[in-house]
């Protein structure tokens, strides 16, 4: 890659462009009940699927949040309450609810958190970011609202040589305060700049359980460290813009029950809005577990 950037449109693949889930890397899972207590063969079988399979899809469930709670536990430590529990203690309790919901209880509340439409690794502005994030699909809206994921490490192993080696041993500053600027969301508070400083992390990422090198960048991704902001954020956007074309990206057609975890450590993910995010109920339940430092 020149120091001349190609551009790449930032718009991102319409979700009838993507990769099926296999194509993709993931997997889907049918006949097996989460609610009920599972056998150590039956754990250690889904925890190695996850370990191999970026995404994993689990279709049919029907699970109260403390059931949720107690299967998240099989991956790790659910992380601790979010840095927006200043402003929403109960929405981001540690199994929050993710909807379109206001304070009614009707669809069709503002959108005042926009983070989640743009690419991004959950909580890689931790200097422990997020290993496994889980949703799952409780009101389902009949048409949109798909999650999207791209493949970290199918569009690291896509670029050229000169590429990989202009950006291997680079770091991007992650800032939960440039990531609420990026997508123009409610500006962080002095409060929450004080709780969550801003961390450094590589561009290229091993995954610790594959081996496998990915690129590790998103919305958080500030700039990169030691460089001019400009040109850092120019070298972000354009790794984002190539990891995130449709060659390397599912498309989730949410399903009522669905259970679907994904691995934060070589993925980004965004949600797509749904038609008729005025009039029709979307509802998801969401736990994050702790990861460790990339390296």
């Amino acid at each position: 890659m020149s120091n001349t950037l190609e551009p790449i449109p930032l718009t991102g693949p319409r979700a009838d462009e993507t990769l099926s889930l296999p194509d993709f890397g993931g997997i889907e899972i049918e006949g097996i009940d989460l609610s009920k207590p599972l056998s150590q063969e039956r754990k250690d079988w889904i925890i190695r699927m996850f370990r191999t399979h970026p995404v994993v899809v689990f279709r049919g469930q029907d699970l109260t949040k403390d059931a949720q709670y107690a299967f998240t536990l099989n991956f790790g430590e659910i992380e601790g309450l979010h840095v927006n529990r200043h402003i929403d203690p109960v929405k981001y309790s540690p199994v929050h609810t993710v909807s379109n919901l206001g304070t009614d209880g009707r669809p069709g509340a503002p959108i005042r958190e926009r983070g989640n439409y743009y690419w991004h690794s959950d909580k890689s502005y931790h200097d422990v970011p997020s290993l496994m994030t889980m949703l799952h699909g409780v009101e389902i809206p009949s048409r949109g609202g798909e999650t999207q994921f791209a493949n970290l490490a199918k569009a690291y192993a896509a670029l050229d040589e000169p590429t990989k080696q202009r950006i291997e041993g680079l770091r991007a500053v992650h800032s939960w305060e440039r990531s609420r600027i990026q997508s123009n969301s409610l500006p962080a508070t002095e409060e929450q700049i004080r709780e969550r400083p801003a961390v450094n992390h590589p561009i290229v990422r091993t995954h610790p359980d594959t081996g496998l090198k990915s690129l590790y960048l998103g919305n958080h991704a500030s700039h990169i460290l030691g460089w001019p902001e400009e040109e850092g954020r120019a070298l972000i956007r354009w790794l984002e813009a190539f990891a995130t074309q449709a060659r390397f990206v599912y498309s989730h057609s949410w399903r009522k029950g669905d259970l679907t975890i994904w691995d934060n450590r070589c993925t980004v993910h965004r949600a797509l809005q749904h038609q008729n995010m005025n009039a029709e109920r979307r509802v998801l339940h969401r736990t994050v577990v702790k990861g460790t430092v990339p390296y």
